[in-house]
């Protein structure tokens, strides 16, 4: 059985995990390590059955726990050349720790199969196609202002897609950030608008997919619910009925949240 779910998922620090059975991965770790390692106890998780740390960037909301972690634990780490390369300049990853760089190009990490692909954001970034033993595949992408052919390419034909929702535009531009900032958020290089991530779960139902977790909601340009309802409008105005047709879960800030089974 494969299964989705994120340790906490928002502007203030992102960890996802996609488990079959007791093996697991963990896709970035944007909090400190002991909240990471408690989240993980919670869910009857070892660490010895983590078979890699998937990195999108080298923001600090997806690595800050990085460099504790992996001074008590030896688990190899994957990432894009450029996001390795920092790291390892700041000394986030030890000497023992393998370092690959799958710039995308497909990887057997234990019993999962991984993609990676680029997505649009203001430092060198991707997101993961995950394929589980079961031949259950699902994809994450956060941290993207652009859906591009090619991140489009790799949602397609999944079981499940977990997709950054990041803003409401209309409370970004009233809300309280410098203007410079709100201009980096919804630039193309930036991050992904409630309706911009709606029109594109559109697109994947009508593909086929019918299961998805709202991601990387900001904290003060967003809510949950208002995340929620941009996508169910969407969805009702083309006939597809939210819980009956599709699951979509908004992912929690600061607890874990259910799992997705996919």
């Amino acid at each position: 059985m494969a299964l989705f779910t994120t340790l906490y998922s928002g502007s203030s620090g992102n960890c996802a995990l996609v488990r079959h059975g007791s093996k697991y991965l963990l896709v970035d770790m944007g909090k400190s390590c002991r909240t990471t390692l408690t989240a993980l106890r919670k869910l009857g998780l070892a660490i010895a059955d983590c078979e890699g740390i998937l990195i999108t960037h080298e923001h600090s909301d997806h690595v800050s726990g990085l460099d504790t972690f992996l001074k008590h634990y030896t688990v190899p780490v994957y990432g894009c050349a450029a996001t390795l390369e920092m790291l390892e300049s700041r000394g986030t990853l030890p000497p023992a720790i393998e370092a690959i760089a799958i710039d995308g190009r497909t990887e057997e990490i234990g019993s999962f199969v991984v993609t990676s692909f680029p997505t649009s954001h203001d430092v060198p970034c991707c997101g993961y196609r995950i394929r589980t033993p079961d031949e259950r595949t699902m994809a994450i992408a956060t941290d993207l202002g652009v859906l591009t052919p090619v991140v489009q390419q790799h949602l397609a034909g999944c079981d499940l897609v977990a997709l950054e929702a990041n803003y409401d535009r209309f409370s970004l531009q009233g809300g309280p950030y410098p203007y410079y900032l709100k201009v980096r958020i919804a630039s193309d290089r930036g991050h992904l608008d409630n309706r911009a991530c709606a029109a594109e779960l559109l697109d994947l139902i009508q593909d086929g997919c019918k299961k998805f977790a709202l991601c990387h909601l900001s904290q003060t340009n967003n809510t949950p619910e208002l995340a929620l309802t941009t996508v169910y409008n969407v969805l009702l105005a083309a006939g597809i009925e939210p819980g009956r047709d599709v699951l979509i879960q908004a992912q929690s800030r600061n607890e874990i949240s259910p799992y997705i089974e996919f």
